[in-house]
């Protein structure tokens, strides 16, 4: 079974997936969402790839450096054995700088024994692959140019013998290598010592980061990599977050369920910063407000629900007909129309990470004064806007509901303004808002309840569930304990949960039945269980969900069913965040106080 079996490596600015035979197969340059210089994951033939063939490749094994984002594939081989360590710099030049932070990606050939022979092809396709790509062997690197149309590169520079990268010679591996791909010309001699030293660097900065993260007693090795990840789709320049690092991978094999994740979605980017606050990464936090700040600088701004990764406001959706599409699942498309959609939901996530912001951390006048501005005109949105249907969390494309997720966070928006405003002493609004919140929490309780189905719906007037509606005791609308959850949590299992995972719903929408498991929402219900006080059900699921990953404990958006493999962009932040959420659950000391259930994490 073909699985999304990737290595990722990424310093903030870009990030690459490597397969587990060491072969490059995404990579956008200079940063994220810039287009393609190798894309092969979504067509081998058009999309360009850096592969290592050895001639007696006998097996391979991949893992990450503990606790950091470099990859390790270890070749075992009939003559000998070596490993790339792949990764993208990321370290401080001196204290007082900034990261550095280029738009490279190092592969350091680490001999171990023997003289393994070994094939390089190297053959980026830049922008997407629309304009032919032609390579130039300099005196000092490889250069690749576009043949037609706008004009770019890329350089490479390598202390092997330039002439073999066609693929055409092998070459014997006796000692250290090194492979430098650059969107720049490097104006340093590049040299196996000099990438060696960008190694430990970056080694240093990876492990201190997560020193810096906060230890729980459960899951540590999941919760580190989880957070590792979603640490790689953050954009440092303007302090965004990506949803997932690909576009165009499948929700179903050979369907059009097929989109562009990386942008930054307002509901996916505040979901990751309450998470990684939790984790004690307060930079990561205050970054990702500032990026808020940025793109609400008027007070009569509308906030859509994503920006580009830089701010961008405009996302326009468009196909790649020349690429065939992973396993030719098709189109592959670029840009997002969801940019457009109106999600009522995003007040109260965006407004929940703020609360938190404000409670945990000391703020100076400015930010504050700026962030209680955002604060107040959220809350005149919602205000105008809390009862009007939306196009929901999971984007319909095609028709507006009175979806009780977006009612539910409407709620929380109009909440959590109320604690920030007694936090901060701004007393005047408070009556007036917790009116407005009683109104909206009645509101949902006569008509997001449905009596046959004993059970909170997707929206108003429906007998559908939606996993979305288990987040309600996330957000404190209602207690874990509370009869109509506890029922809500039950029948959403036995309505949602199939052969041990989750549908997001089962209702049809804009392309007929939903055919996958959203790997969040299989998350969000053992959360949801271990509340509710089945915790050993809950905990049975945890691992066998996790158990769902691949050889690195990364996943996708969703998963198939039956075969249990992954689909959807990958890494996926909303799975990752779920993930750690649900460990920090099971960590809880007033929840996980049962002898039994230690010895069964154990």
């Amino acid at each position: 079974m073909k699985n999304l079996n990737y290595g990722v490596v990424g310093n903030c600015r870009s990030a690459a997936l490597i397969s587990e035979q060491g072969a490059i197969e995404w990579l956008c340059l200079p940063q994220f969402d810039s287009s393609s210089v190798f894309a092969s994951i979504l067509d081998e033939k058009k999309g360009g790839f850096f592969t290592v063939v050895p001639k007696y490749l006998e097996r391979t094994e991949q893992h990450y450096v503990a606790r950091t984002n470099i990859l390790v594939t270890r070749f075992h081989c009939l003559d000998g054995v070596f490993e790339i360590h792949d990764f993208m710099p990321r370290y401080r030049i001196d204290v007082n700088a900034s990261y550095y932070t280029p738009p490279d990606i190092v592969r350091y050939f680490k001999h171990i024994v023997g003289d393994p022979e070994i094939t390089l092809k190297y053959q980026p396709m830049l922008e997407y692959g629309v304009p032919g790509t032609k390579n130039v062997v300099k005196a000092d690197y490889i250069k690749s140019t576009t043949t037609s149309g706008p004009y770019d590169s890329l350089y490479m520079y390598s202390s092997f013998d330039l002439s073999i990268f066609d693929g055409s010679k092998t070459a014997k591996l006796i000692k250290d290598e090194f492979c430098l791909i650059s969107y720049n010309q490097k104006l340093l001699h590049q040299d196996v010592r000099r990438s060696r030293l960008k190694l430990e660097r970056t080694k240093v900065y990876w492990l201190n980061w997560s020193e810096r993260t906060t230890s729980f007693k459960y899951f540590e090795e999941q919760i580190i990599r989880s957070a590792l990840t979603l640490k790689m789709l953050s954009f440092d320049k303007s302090g965004a977050i990506l949803a997932a690092l690909t576009t165009s991978l499948p929700e179903s094999i050979g369907e059009e369920r097929n989109w562009d994740y990386r942008f930054c979605w307002i509901r996916d980017a505040s979901m990751v910063v309450k998470i990684m606050t939790s984790l004690g990464h307060f930079r990561m936090a205050r970054h990702y407000l500032d990026f808020i700040i940025d793109i609400l600088p008027d007070k009569d701004e509308k906030m859509q629900i994503m920006y580009g990764i830089k701010g961008e406001k405009k996302l326009t959706e468009k196909t790649l007909d020349h690429l065939g599409g992973y396993e030719d699942s098709f189109p592959v498309r670029i840009g997002n129309a969801a940019y457009k959609q109106k999600q009522n939901d995003i007040y109260g996530i965006l407004l929940d990470v703020i609360y938190q912001h404000f409670e945990l951390y000391s703020i100076s006048l400015d930010h504050s004064e700026e962030l209680w501005t955002i604060v107040r005109n959220i809350l005149k949105v919602v205000e105008a806007n809390w009862q009007k249907p939306d196009r929901g969390i999971w984007e319909i494309r095609s028709e507006n509901k009175h979806f009780t997720f977006s009612k539910v966070l409407c709620w929380t928006a109009v909440d959590r303004a109320v604690k920030i405003a007694g936090l901060l002493k701004q007393e005047n609004n408070i009556h007036k808002w917790e009116k407005l919140r009683d109104k909206i929490s009645q509101d949902i309780h006569k008509n997001a309840w449905s009596e046959s189905k004993n059970s909170f719906t997707q929206a108003y007037g429906s007998n559908d569930l939606d996993a979305s509606v288990l987040l309600m005791e996330s957000y404190g609308f209602i207690e874990a304990s509370d009869p109509r959850y506890v029922n809500t949590v039950l029948a959403i299992q036995k309505e949602l949960e199939h052969n041990g995972l989750m549908f997001r719903y089962r209702n049809k929408d804009d392309f007929g039945t939903p055919k996958s498991a959203f790997t969040i929402c299989s998350f969000w219900l053992i959360n949801s269980l271990y509340k509710i006080g089945r915790k050993k059900e809950a905990l049975k699921k945890y691992k066998i969900l996790l158990s769902y990953s691949n050889h690195l404990g990364l996943f996708s958006e969703d998963l198939d069913f039956e075969t249990k493999r992954m689909l959807g962009n990958f890494p996926q932040a909303y799975s990752h965040l779920a993930l750690i959420e649900t460990a920090m659950t099971i960590s809880d000391s007033e929840l996980t106080d049962d002898e039994e259930i230690k010895e069964f994490i154990h």
